[in-house]
């Protein structure tokens, strides 16, 4: 897949409108991003945190820009927030952000502020391009270079007090939040699905790469039973926020450890030539790699642990 065909792609496959979290049908949301995972991974990163913003928008209440591309830019780097700062006509936002997605791609952005309090804020980027300045330099690596994920300067952008979404912190406190999160695990799953696709189409029929094919194929089969688990707890209690965030932090760390397992499977059952190669096999096994690092592994478990006695009547720990 090369920029061109990904950009086309993209704009045909954001068409579809997926089921909303919580509205009946969470757990064919999660097999459709697990499926355009399986077909390219940057493709699905892009398109989920589209499908992502059109969520946001509509658990506040208010209505997608009918056919622009939506990203969610919501990396938060300590002492580095953006400032939100009262304007004549409304406000303006000054400072930068890092792991912009879509930079240069997406039409509009749904973006996180610090400055004075937390907020998210709906960007039109080409309306305020002058004032928006795009680095991509940054990104060593050739995992998700197609996505354009980069640094972005605001310079003065203006935006108005309609183009606040919701109040400030709703972004982070909403179930839906927690609903997102399991987002990005459908994609992670799509990603080692298609490796394992690739190990089935193998002629290699030694005892050692038939175990690890057999156990690739029995993974394939735990992340869709959870994904489904997952999307139908969801539907039945929506707006939990504690059960929102128990499920997605379990969902998520069952997902990364299964696919860390089918990664570290392939590359013993395969050895070095698909990876160094195969150019698509290649780049698909570092992107989800690198995409897996969107969990926070032991940070996570360490606060689900706090969750999970907070909701059992547990004291927190003396400090």
């Amino acid at each position: 897949m090369n920029a061109e065909f990904l950009a086309t792609r993209l704009r045909e496959l954001v068409v579809e409108q997926l089921p909303l979290p919580g509205a009946g049908n969470t757990a064919e949301r999660h097999f459709r991003l697990m499926q355009i995972g399986r077909e390219d991974l940057s493709l699905a990163k892009l398109a989920e945190a589209h499908w992502d913003a059109v969520s946001i928008l509509g658990e506040a209440g208010r209505p997608a820009e009918p056919g622009a591309l939506y990203g969610v830019w919501a990396s938060e780097i300590p002492g580095k927030a953006l400032r939100l700062e009262k304007a004549e006509t409304g406000y303006k936002i000054n400072g930068g952000k890092m792991f912009c997605s879509g930079a240069g791609m997406v039409d509009r952005a749904l973006v996180t502020v610090g400055i004075p309090e937390s907020q998210l804020v709906e960007i039109d980027l080409r309306l305020n391009s002058a004032r928006i300045e795009v680095d991509l330099s940054a990104w060593a690596t050739d995992a998700f270079r197609l996505t354009q994920t980069g640094a972005v300067k605001f310079r003065g952008v203006e935006v108005l007090k309609e183009h606040l979404v919701g109040d400030a912190d709703w972004y982070l406190n909403r179930p839906g939040f927690w609903h997102g999160a399991c987002g990005p695990a459908a994609c992670w799953a799509g990603g080692v699905a298609a490796l394992v696709d690739f190990a089935m189409e193998s002629s290699r029929d030694d005892p050692h790469t038939l175990a690890h094919l057999g156990a690739m194929n029995a993974n394939d089969w735990l992340m869709k039973a959870c994904l489904a688990v997952a999307g139908r707890e969801i539907d039945e209690e929506p707006m939990s926020s504690m059960a929102a965030q128990i499920r997605a932090l379990q969902l998520r760390h069952l997902v990364e450890e299964t696919c860390t397992d089918t990664l570290r499977r392939f590359a013993r059952a395969y050895g070095p030539q698909p990876l160094s190669m195969n150019h698509e096999i290649s780049r698909r096994y570092h992107e989800v790699e690198l995409y897996l690092r969107q969990s926070h592994s032991e940070r996570d478990l360490e606060l689900l642990a706090h969750l999970l006695r907070r909701k059992d009547g547990v004291p927190p720990p003396l400090q």
